[in-house]
């Protein structure tokens, strides 16, 4: 049982936990008192009297003239807001201790509708947005705004990022921080199908499922990318499997990475050779050859034939009906994402800006009917990209991650070639401030991004027909300006998608230009949308990335 310290001084309310050094009488100590200015309860009982306790309060702030309250302890403030439900002259919430809003005083601050203004050390952008939506100004102490690993690595930034989101990925091992984000992310989100997470750590792992479990996150798949040779690790992975498949329909699988099962088949390559001739060993060498440039000849003919079928189902589809449909889901999700205001009152729906009725953000008309006929195909299409002198010319899926069209088509079947893919983190509608597209380098066949090669060589780069991408959505039609070309080893650092600040995504811009093989002088701001083209070089130890920024948007 705690004490709950209440004391009253300039119209403001002030609630503490009553510490050895607090000043009250020791006849008092041990009772739910009455004292002037001050008031003592313990937390039993404020909770078991919540509605009387709450009109109390309420007359006391208009004795008072109440109309802030200040929290001392962040973990004190959901038991607080419960009992400012009938003050409506108390405004402003003060939170003194030096932590990050929680969401679940996020949540009581909106059922409150009286508190208009609430001050904290820090907060996470979702947050921000939501009381935003309520009408609820929100000030913080620091100029940092808040985010865990795990919100910042999956880019929840707003609220309808957090909503929408079906597939997520979990590093361990999980600060408490993350932990209790990824608590939260499952209470708003209602459409995970995928969780990706790096290793398999058994507690961690047990935790994470109770926890997707325990807010009803039902058929889906947890994919843990390590390579495991332990033997009870693997069988500890199939007893959790077993049991959550079966009553939640979770599936819990382990994802090799490609180089470790080409490292553990190659062994095994070894110790069969040794025991065949010289002469199978000659007939298996000229087998390869033919086998590649047998392959590289029929991937081509392969993708030549689906780019024609492509341009048949364009020429042969009446798209009325698929934009009609898109448009009309676009229009449903935009409205989802709107938190609605519970009797607002006439004066404030007067307000300049302050109409509720209309969405937060404008809902895009799908414009592209080419793109629109490719869904038919498979709803994954998301955009078509073309670099000019290249062989580069083809839509654009997304998938829920990074790996499914690594190695397999627009048509979903199993093909090494793949197909040109934007990264699943992503929007393919709103785009963000780093658009990303990957595609494998058949070099031998130049189908996907095999003549990518192309651009790091001085003849294409400095030709200025050729620095202009073109980049279409089912929305919009785009033009980036290239800015950066280069080869780097295996690196994640120009990966980014969320940047914190105006001043982190200036530092990138900085960091991926300086790297560039050649200055093209196009200049950059905070403002710019980037679209950065990844793909193999050098035999796969390097990669060759190609920037470029938005430039104009045609009708």
């Amino acid at each position: 049982m705690k004490k709950i310290l209440i004391s009253i001084d300039n119209n403001e309310i002030t609630f503490s936990y009553k510490t050895s050094n607090s000043t009250i009488s020791n006849d008092l100590i041990n009772t739910n008192i009455i004292s002037d200015n001050e008031l003592i309860f313990s937390d039993i009982y404020i909770k078991e009297n919540t509605k009387i306790l709450a009109s109390f309060i309420k007359e006391l702030a208009i004795q008072y003239n109440v109309n802030k309250v200040n929290v001392t302890k962040m973990d004190l403030a959901p038991l607080i807001l419960n009992l400012l439900s009938k003050s409506t002259n108390i405004l402003y919430l003060y939170i003194k201790e030096d932590e990050a809003l929680t969401y679940t005083i996020c949540e009581e601050l909106i059922k409150l509708k009286n508190i208009k203004t609430v001050n904290c050390y820090t907060i996470q952008p979702f947050m921000i947005e939501l009381l935003d939506k309520n009408h609820i100004t929100c000030e913080t102490r620091s100029e940092i705004l808040y985010m865990s690993n795990f919100m910042e690595n999956n880019n929840l930034v707003r609220f309808s990022n957090i909503y929408y989101k079906t597939n997520i990925r979990i590093t361990l091992p999980l600060s408490l921080e993350d932990f209790n984000d990824l608590k939260d992310f499952c209470k708003i989100n209602n459409y995970l199908k995928v969780v990706h997470i790096n290793k398999l750590i058994p507690n961690e792992l047990d935790n994470i499922v109770k926890v997707l479990t325990s807010f009803n996150k039902y058929n889906l798949k947890v994919i843990i990318h390590e390579n495991i040779s332990d033997e009870k690790l693997v069988n500890h992975l199939k007893e959790l499997n077993k049991n959550y498949k079966k009553k939640y329909n979770i599936v819990l699988s382990l994802q090799y990475t490609d180089e470790y099962l080409d490292n553990n088949i190659f062994k095994q390559t070894i110790i069969n050779t040794l025991k065949v001739c010289g002469l199978i060993i000659s007939s298996l060498v000229i087998l390869v050859v033919t086998y590649i440039g047998v392959s590289n000849y029929v991937a081509l003919k392969q993708v030549d034939a689906i780019k024609d079928d492509l341009a048949k189902v364009v020429e042969d589809t009446d798209v009325t009906d698929i934009i009609e449909k898109i448009n009309e889901e676009n229009e449903r999700k935009a409205q989802e994402q709107e938190v609605p205001e519970e009797n607002p009152s006439e004066d404030e729906n007067n307000e300049e800006g302050n109409n509720p009725e209309e969405p937060i953000d404008e809902v895009k008309k799908v414009t592209n009917n080419d793109l629109a006929a490719l869904l038919t195909v498979n709803n994954d299409v998301i955009g078509e990209l073309k670099v000019n002198n290249t062989n580069v010319d083809y839509p654009v899926v997304q998938a829920d991650d990074n790996d499914y069209y690594l190695d397999h088509n627009i048509n979903r079947q199993k093909n090494a070639n793949g197909w040109i893919f934007m990264d699943y983190r992503n929007n393919p509608m709103n785009l963000d401030k780093n658009n990303i597209i990957y595609g494998h380098n058949m070099y031998y066949s130049g189908v996907m991004f095999g003549t990518l090669h192309k651009t790091a060589n001085k003849g294409w780069y400095t030709n200025p027909d050729n620095q202009i991408i073109t980049y279409n959505t089912l929305y919009e039609k785009m033009k980036f300006q290239i800015f950066s070309i280069y080869r780097v080893p295996k690196t994640n650092d120009y990966l980014k998608v969320y940047f914190s600040d105006d001043e982190d995504f200036m530092a990138f811009v900085e960091m991926i230009t300086t790297r560039s093989i050649y200055n093209f002088n196009v200049p950059l701001n905070a403002d710019d949308t980037i679209l950065t083209l990844s793909t193999c070089s050098n035999n796969g130890t390097k990669r060759l990335v190609i920037h470029a920024k938005l430039i104009k948007d045609e009708e």
